[in-house]
């Protein structure tokens, strides 16, 4: 299939419209609009970067496991340093983005300039050619004008030719040479501008040919430039991923080496406070001073009732006669009987 170019379809019937013209300064108005979103598009996301940077730096900065020790305190460090890389990472994605969004504002603003020039010698050409087709079509108009006068004046001079007023004749055969004469200058006047215009033509042709094939030779370039800063600005984000992935498995290389038992055998030689626990708390009788070694305190329980003895015989005086009791026996009282 034959490939379809500006040159070919962006022509009109009217010599003076520019209609195909102004379609093609439009679309490439458009693309100048894109070229200007895809830049205000990078721009913005290399300041969300940065910003995600800075705060991710000052997050590596923050206390994070300060009081660890040990394979675990290792590995915390490793974590921080390797956010703190990462930050890093996105600072210098921040600044490869704007990078490329400065070389696409200057391949926009160099095809802007480009476009500028062939935009005024167009404009100039376009000014030129509705300024002669004017001019030609008001000769035209007044060749017909003069061409109609004179055949005017022939038909009067042949009306009276046969007439026998000599003054009249002589008259009417002067306004017709007159008439001839000027039909002939507006001929030649008219024809001159045709001839100019024509050339003006040939001149606008050349030019709107040129003009097309540099601004298709420019919308391709455009429409490229455009696919490799949008594949490249992908290529930086994929990379940041591969590289954040890089310093992310460094710490979990750390982590694998972060040994549970080893941090507990660290703790307790670093911190051991002895190796045996204290006794236990006695209990001891407070009647008896006697310490249990083990278990509760038993119940106190009130001394089981008995039943008294007979009445003394109050004739007999005889202390040594009483009944005593003792703690140690089983019907122990204080009560003498």
């Amino acid at each position: 299939m034959k490939n379809l170019r500006f040159k070919d379809f962006f022509w009109c019937p009217d010599l003076t419209s520019t209609a195909g013209y102004d379609a093609i300064i439009q679309y490439l108005s458009d693309g100048k609009r894109t070229c200007k979103e895809v830049e205000d598009f990078m721009k913005a996301r290399a300041s969300i970067e940065e910003r995600y940077a800075k705060d991710l730096l000052g997050l590596s900065k923050k206390v994070c496991g300060h009081n660890e020790m040990n394979t675990l305190k290792r590995s915390l460090d490793m974590f921080k340093l390797q956010i703190e890389n990462v930050s890093l990472s996105h600072l210098q994605l921040a600044q490869s983005m704007r990078e490329e969004a400065k070389k696409l504002e200057e391949f926009k603003e160099k095809q802007r300039e480009a476009r500028k020039k062939i935009e005024q010698q167009m404009d100039a050409l376009h000014k030129q050619k509705s300024s002669q087709f004017k001019r030609t079509m008001d000769s035209k108009k007044a060749y017909e004008q003069k061409c109609r006068d004179k055949e005017e004046a022939d038909q009067n001079m042949n009306r009276n030719t046969n007439t026998n007023n000599t003054k009249l004749v002589e008259k009417l055969h002067l306004k017709a040479q007159q008439a001839k004469q000027n039909a002939e200058e507006a001929d030649k006047l008219y024809q001159q501008n045709v001839i100019n215009l024509g050339k003006i033509r040939d001149d606008w042709l050349k030019e709107h040919i040129n003009a097309c094939e540099i601004f298709e030779k420019q919308s391709a370039e455009r429409i490229n430039f455009l696919r490799n800063t949008v594949w490249t600005h992908l290529n930086q984000l994929s990379q940041q991923c591969v590289t954040g992935d890089e310093l992310y498995e460094e710490v979990r290389r750390s982590l694998e080496q972060c040994d549970v038992q080893e941090d507990v055998e660290h703790f307790v030689n670093l911190r051991r406070t002895g190796e045996k626990p204290p006794a236990p708390v006695v209990y001891e009788n407070f009647y008896t001073g006697q310490r249990s070694p083990t278990g509760p305190p038993p119940t106190r329980l009130p001394p089981p009732a008995v039943r008294r003895g007979p009445l003394p015989d109050p004739t007999k005086n005889n202390r040594d006669d009483g009944c005593r009791s003792f703690v140690e026996d089983s019907e122990y009282s204080v009560i003498q009987y």
